[in-house]
C-alpha cells in the first residue's frame, strides 16, 4: 500500500490535508503539519488543534488525506479508516513516538489520528499530461520562480 515512492512524498511534504465528514456527510478539510507513516499501511497524524476532524472521525471514520511536493507538483491521495488514539490508551505512546521522533515532543499533541490506508492514488499536476515537454526539473524551476524561493 505505502510503497517507497509514497513514503518519499510523505517525507518531502510540508503539510497534508485531512478530509473528514460528519454523520450528516458535511465535509471538513483541515491542514496538518505533523504526520508520518508506520509500516506499509498506516498513516499517523498528530492532533494539535483539530476538534472538527476528531469529532468527525468519531462519527464517520472514513477519511482521505492528500499531500504534494509543491515544487515537483506531485504527491498522493490516501483513503482509509481512521481512529483517534487518546492519551492514556494502551498504544498511545507507540503511535506517538514516530511523530515526536520526526518533529519533537514540544508540540501539545492531544491525540494521534491513525489511518489504516485502503487505497492510494497519485496526484499529478495537469501540466504533466497536458504538455508532453513538462519535466520535474522545469516544474521545480517554475515553482522556485513563482514562490520566489532560492534553491540550495
Amino acid at each position: 500500500m505505502l510503497n517507497d515512492d509514497v513514503k518519499k512524498y510523505i517525507e518531502k511534504s510540508v503539510l497534508c490535508w485531512l478530509a473528514t465528514s460528519d454523520k450528516d456527510n458535511f465535509p471538513n478539510v483541515s491542514p496538518k503539519e505533523i504526520f508520518t507513516f508506520q509500516g506499509d499501511s498506516t498513516f499517523l497524524i498528530a492532533h494539535l488543534a483539530s476538534p472538527n476532524s476528531v469529532s468527525n472521525i468519531k462519527e464517520n471514520p472514513k477519511v482521505c488525506v492528500s499531500f504534494v511536493d509543491v515544487f515537483v507538483q506531485k504527491g498522493y491521495k490516501l483513503k482509509g479508516t481512521a481512529k483517534v488514539i487518546e492519551k492514556g490508551s494502551s498504544d498511545f505512546d507507540i503511535k506517538l513516538k514516530p511523530l515526536t521522533d520526526l518533529f519533537s515532543d514540544k508540540f501539545p499533541i492531544k491525540a494521534v489520528i491513525e489511518i489504516e490506508v485502503t487505497k492510494v492514488e497519485p496526484i499529478t499536476a495537469p501540466s504533466y499530461f497536458l504538455y508532453s515537454e513538462t519535466t520535474e526539473e522545469n516544474q521545480i524551476e517554475s515553482a522556485l520562480r513563482t514562490y520566489n524561493v532560492a534553491a540550495k
